[in-house]
């Protein structure tokens, strides 16, 4: 048992025949956490059952979540190809338990499965523990029999799992694989920590209090367990590999990338391989739940990465679109195990097509722009910010992709003159807006844009949705509340109602929350992406950052048909 899918399929049986549900991994695009962009974790989709809001039919599950770290917090994107361990798209095997068992039944399955089932050497095994959580260090004892050497208290949040600032929380337990001398590093905890000998393979979360306040924490009546093993890291460990590019997977679609063209995994082209492995995993997963390539947030995203993989393509000699190529390896390794990239192949290679397409026009002219502008610079340089900038503004050429292609010249970018020269650009952009005449009015749309950022549009794939009230306002006046009776406008961070556009009317409908409710006479475009909510009566206290539930949208009778995904281009 060594193949991915084989470690996969272990894992989830091991925890069936323990008593647990197998749960399907949820889709990429969260459904019931407006706060995050992506699905990150395994316990993402269970939010609502710890905390009490969902029942589910049962008390413990497994789950091979897929997930993706590449934007906002967690953003792994410029590491990706040049780290044995950086993914944007990863699974994450997990087991939890909604108020069942608690600590020493999760550590005993832990140990077992990870030495019984996986046959991993015991003596290669060390944990880490929150400093004062004495019961784990005691269990760890016991069911594993290791000692105080292998059992390392860590005083940091590093193992002090929160879900956010108020809510459940409690100590965390984490074990490392030791991948021998010939690795530098040291044990966690100690000084050489950051090497790569000692890694983590698993950790596990003790559910076991509830931040009421900042000063003020509980015990839980019924604590539980969220535990997230990475398989790319297992599966490593179980291959005997020390990086995660070298396990079978990878090896499959790196071996596609060298067959489409023509060029080996090695030396320069290395990082190359791995990027376009890594992004067409998570391109192929987001198109397949229903992200698409666009200007705004998680379609922002999307094209990051997807433009990403494409530059590194062309790094490679490919004369011709190559990424859609390399969709059929991708099934055939992960098919059987996620079906919806069976069913959404035609689509993913459709949009990879579409878009390297495109985006070779953009990259041509960016290259050769930016080799002008470097010709004098050499190993060590900085690119100076305000030509970054010019590139990104005028041109269209990303930021990221600017400091990719300087990579493998050693030449580095200026960031905080980037920055600048941005700040700059908003500063002129507010003028020009209060020097307008009649757009003088429209001043507090720019400046909720600059802070908030675009509005998630989600109206594609959904009716129903849960969010935040970014922003409220009352007679054109950002405010923190809003009585019954009074006429509102809503920003909401993300939202199933289209915009007017075009002509095209904007939706009516329905957003309720704890103690209100706004009938949605229509929706506006203001401020170069802010989908703004007018409600002529509120009914019930509403309050700014509060949460909400966007249901029973319709459309007006006279409205024209949706407009489907175009191609709109950052280039």
């Amino acid at each position: 048992m060594s193949g991915v899918n084989e470690i996969r399929s272990a894992f989830l049986d091991f925890f069936r025949k323990e008593g647990h549900e197998v749960v399907s991994s949820s889709p990429l695009v969260p459904r019931n956490d407006p706060t995050l962009m992506f699905t990150n974790a395994g316990m993402v989709q269970f939010k609502n059952v710890f905390t009490g809001l969902e029942q589910r039919p049962y008390s413990t599950a497994a789950t091979s979540q897929k997930c993706v770290r590449a934007g906002g917090k967690h953003n792994d994107l410029d590491n990706v190809g040049y780290t044995a361990r950086h993914h944007t798209f990863f699974e994450m095997l997990g087991n939890f338990s909604f108020g069942d068992y608690f600590k020493e039944r999760a550590i005993d399955l832990a140990w077992r499965l990870i030495t019984r089932e996986y046959g991993i050497d015991a003596t290669k095994l060390l944990v880490t523990v929150y400093h004062t959580d004495d019961d784990a260090a005691a269990l760890w004892k016991k069911i594993a029999g290791l000692d105080d050497r292998r059992i390392i208290r860590i005083p940091t949040s590093d193992n002090f799992w929160a879900m956010g600032d108020t809510g459940p929380c409690g100590p965390c337990s984490e074990i490392f694989y030791d991948h021998g001398e010939g690795i530098p590093g040291g044990p966690p905890g100690g000084p050489d920590e950051d090497g790569d000998r000692f890694i983590e393979i698993w950790n596990l979360v003790f559910m076991q209090y509830e931040q009421v306040t900042k000063a003020e924490r509980v015990d839980l009546p019924r604590p539980s367990i969220d535990t997230g093993m990475g398989l790319e890291r297992i599966a490593a460990v179980l291959q005997g590999e020390h990086d995660n590019y070298d396990i079978d997977l990878f090896k499959a679609l790196i071996r596609a990338s060298e067959e489409a063209t023509g060029v080996k995994a090695a030396g320069v082209h290395q990082p190359s391989h791995r990027v376009i492995a890594d992004h067409l995993r998570a391109s192929s997963f987001l198109i397949a739940d229903g992200v698409l390539p666009s200007n705004e947030g998680r379609g922002y995203v999307l094209r990051r990465i997807m433009r990403r993989a494409m530059r590194h393509a062309q790094l490679l000699g490919a004369k011709d679109p190559l990424m859609h190529r390399l969709v059929p390896a991708l099934t055939r390794e992960m098919g059987v195990a996620y079906p919806e990239l069976q069913r959404a192949e035609a689509l993913i290679t459709e949009t990879l097509k579409l878009e390297e397409t495109r985006f070779r026009k953009t990259l041509e002219r960016g290259l050769g722009l930016l080799a002008d502008a470097t010709a004098d610079l050499k190993s060590g340089d900085m690119l100076d910010g305000e030509t970054a900038f010019k590139l990104y503004d005028t041109y269209g050429f990303p930021l990221d992709l600017t400091q990719d292609a300087l990579r493998q010249r050693s030449i580095t970018v200026n960031l905080d003159g980037f920055q600048d020269a941005m700040e700059r650009q908003k500063a002129e952009a507010r003028a020009s807006w209060a020097g307008s005449g009649e757009a003088a009015t429209e001043t507090i749309w720019f400046a909720l844009r600059e802070r908030l950022g675009a509005t998630e549009f989600l109206g594609y794939d959904t009716e129903r949705a849960e969010g935040v009230i970014a922003a409220l306002l009352v007679d054109g006046k950002e405010a923190e509340a809003a009585s019954a009776g009074q006429s509102v406008a809503l920003v909401l961070n993300q939202t199933p109602f289209y915009a007017e556009s075009g002509g095209q009317q904007g939706d009516a409908g329905i957003i309720s929350g704890d103690g209100f409710r706004i009938d949605i006479a229509d929706v506006l475009k203001r401020g170069d992406g802010l989908f703004v909510h007018f409600g002529p009566g509120l009914r019930g206290p509403c309050r700014s950052r509060g949460a909400g539930r966007f249901a029973g949208r319709f459309h007006p009778p006279e409205q024209t048909a949706r407009q489907s995904f175009g191609d709109p281009s950052f280039a």
